[in-house]
């Protein structure tokens, strides 16, 4: 299902893998499908000049540059552009959602993860648009979360404001919320973005409501395992989309120094070291239940997104044995 060859460490291109699937998975439910995900999406651009968001325990030290050097190095879990890691085949993504204190534009938001974003959110959505349009077979699924600095007084202009251009920007594009969801169903309707949206907007069909997103917590791959392994065996919805996240996760307090003091290493060395192991299990444990969206860190890498599509394979023997 490649669509492009990759030099040696390259990413290994999928650009049109869902167009390219055997027939028999067209009419199959999305959240039956496995499609990889990208973890906080939008850590590539981090800006090294911004304020610290988290933990809290370092907002103090923003203005000390080497501190937030150190937040960077253990906040970015993604090393390519979003229009790459739609290239290498990542169909969910993971986008959390800031607004800087006295931004002089009162509506500009940003994405972050420990940092600010350098791109703010419609510059980024824009760029999202122009490649579904250029691949209309390929569904995304946008996850928007989190809303930091939404406070009290504005969080309704902002979420308004926010839909409002997400909707314009995607147009006929967005799918309706429906139980029955299939590629050809989307191909069909000439649509080819899905927007969940972690607050209230039962006013708009076109915004879908959050999607649960199971992790592990840790910084341990066995306990990452041991926690999805419960998600999937007893948590997991049975006709909605889940997420299964291998993604590792620094303590939220002091025992975060334990990882972060350490000499040149950093999240995506970790990463690095971890994913093949975690995909291995993955694989074992893809055959004994069904996963929906998995999402990573280093989409880009590690063969992960050849080895989550392969996961749907399992389905097409599965329709031959039956005959």
């Amino acid at each position: 299902m490649n669509s492009g060859n990759a030099n040696e460490g390259e990413a290994i291109l999928n650009t049109d893998w869902m167009s390219q699937l055997p027939t028999e998975l067209h009419s199959l439910p999305l959240f039956e499908l496995a499609l990889p995900g990208s973890h906080d999406s939008m850590s590539y651009d981090l800006d090294i000049n911004s304020s610290i968001i988290e933990p809290d325990g370092l907002k103090k030290f923003s203005k000390i540059y080497c501190v937030r050097k150190i937040i960077k190095s253990w906040a970015i879990t993604q090393e390519e552009p979003i229009t790459k890691q739609l290239d290498a085949g990542a169909r969910y993504f993971d986008l959390r959602i800031a607004r800087k204190p006295k931004d002089p534009i009162p509506t500009r938001l940003y994405f972050y993860h420990g940092l600010y974003t350098r791109t703010d959110v419609e510059t980024a959505l824009r760029n999202i648009n122009d490649w579904a349009s250029m691949h209309p077979k390929e569904i995304l699924i946008l996850s928007f979360s989190h809303f930091e600095g939404f406070d009290s007084q504005i969080k309704g202009k902002l979420h308004d404001h926010l839909i409002s251009f997400i909707k314009t920007l995607f147009g006929t594009k967005l799918v309706n919320t429906s139980s029955s969801l299939t590629l050809k169903s989307c191909w069909d309707q000439n649509k080819n973005v899905i927007v969940s949206y972690d607050y209230p907007t039962s006013q708009h069909p076109e915004i879908w409501g959050k999607i649960p997103y199971y992790y592990g917590d840790s910084m341990d791959p066995i306990k990452v395992e041991s926690r999805l392994d419960q998600a999937l065996q007893k948590e997991r919805p049975s006709k909605w989309f889940f997420v299964c996240g291998l993604n590792l996760t620094l303590p939220g307090d002091s025992r975060a120094l334990k990882y972060i003091l350490r000499p040149f290493d950093n999240l995506p060395s970790v990463t690095h070291r971890s994913l093949p192991k975690l995909l291995e299990w993955l694989k074992q444990e893809s055959r004994k239940t069904s996963v929906n969206i998995v999402a990573s860190d280093l989409v880009t890498a590690d063969n992960f997104v050849p080895t989550i599509i392969e996961f749907n394979m399992k389905h097409v023997l599965e329709q031959h044995v039956s005959f």
